[in-house]
């Protein structure tokens, strides 16, 4: 038996819609792998009752076809489902690298990215690696069409979710077909800070970068509290604030001696309006971690 432990991540970030993406140090997955005839799966932890355990319906076991790696599949859930931190990512990232070392099938984690993109098809109806890029390489991501570019960091974040869901598919239905240029030039910059801002591990530049006039608003809008839950960790202390891949995770970018203030203002604002939430005071992290 192999076990991985595969992190939650952030995509988009703002200004990097479908190309930029974060792992976090905390919540993770946990997928325990073995050799059997037939691929099955069995799902605990958060949000377990909501996800499939039919191989044809679950990321994992389009992991496990494309790979050719039938196996016993045991997932423990950390990362909720429907949260805007890479769920069905972080399975699909953990169950590749678990797979690949069973069946000594040799690939780099580069190459598991387009295989556990393929998972996440299942769930978004088309293969994007914004999620599992991360979730499997660690750092900071960008995801274009001729592969993957890394960055190590580790830039203080605060992950909070609200108790409540915003499907990815609705979340992909408000997105804009067209842009005004003055839009695409503005979120153009804040991006390439965003990325300047992840090489030199600097919160201040990330912060300034996050900002994104045509994804980000209409995402925010399915979030009850989001402006509120934004004002106030800004007022807190963070340097950047948004909408969580596709919500309803909202991600706080801040230095590390502000972590608490702004994970206690987001859980306040969101408490505001009548909604239970949970913060993470994490970090950008590693990826996918084999334990023998």
């Amino acid at each position: 038996m192999l076990t991985v432990r595969a992190p939650a991540t952030s995509a988009n970030l703002g200004s990097g819609f479908d190309v930029f993406g974060v792992a976090l140090g905390a919540p993770a997955d946990v997928i325990r792998v073995e050799r059997a005839p037939e691929t099955t799966i069995s799902v605990t932890g958060a949000g377990s009752q909501y996800i499939p355990e039919n191989p044809k319906e679950n990321t994992v076991g389009a992991v496990a076809e494309a790979l050719d790696a039938p196996a016993r599949i045991r997932i423990d859930k950390g990362v909720r489902p429907s949260s805007g931190l890479g769920s069905s990512a972080a399975s699909a990232a953990g169950a590749a690298v678990a797979l690949n070392e069973l069946y000594d099938r040799g690939l780099t984690r580069e190459e598991l990215v387009s295989v556990a993109a393929e998972g996440e098809a299942l769930v978004s109806g088309a293969a994007h690696a914004d999620n599992v890029a991360p979730s499997l390489l660690g750092g900071f991501t960008i995801v274009a069409q001729d592969g993957v570019t890394q960055v190590d960091a580790s830039v203080p974040v605060v992950a909070c979710l609200p108790e409540t869901t915003v499907s990815t598919r609705d979340a992909r239905d408000v997105v804009p077909d067209r842009a005004t240029m003055d839009d695409v030039v503005e979120t153009v910059g804040h991006a390439a800070t965003l990325a300047v801002g992840m090489a030199k591990n600097d919160p201040e530049i990330v912060g300034r970068g996050m900002d994104d006039g045509i994804v980000t608003p209409e995402r925010a809008a399915l979030i009850d509290g989001y402006d509120r839950v934004r004002d106030a960790a800004l007022e807190a202390g963070a340097t950047g604030v948004t909408v969580s891949g596709a919500g309803p995770g909202v991600l706080a970018v801040c230095r590390g001696s502000a972590r608490r203030a702004v994970a206690s203002a987001m859980l306040d604002a969101f408490d505001s309006v009548g909604i239970e939430s949970r913060a993470y005071q994490t970090h950008v992290g590693e990826g996918a971690r084999l334990y023998p």
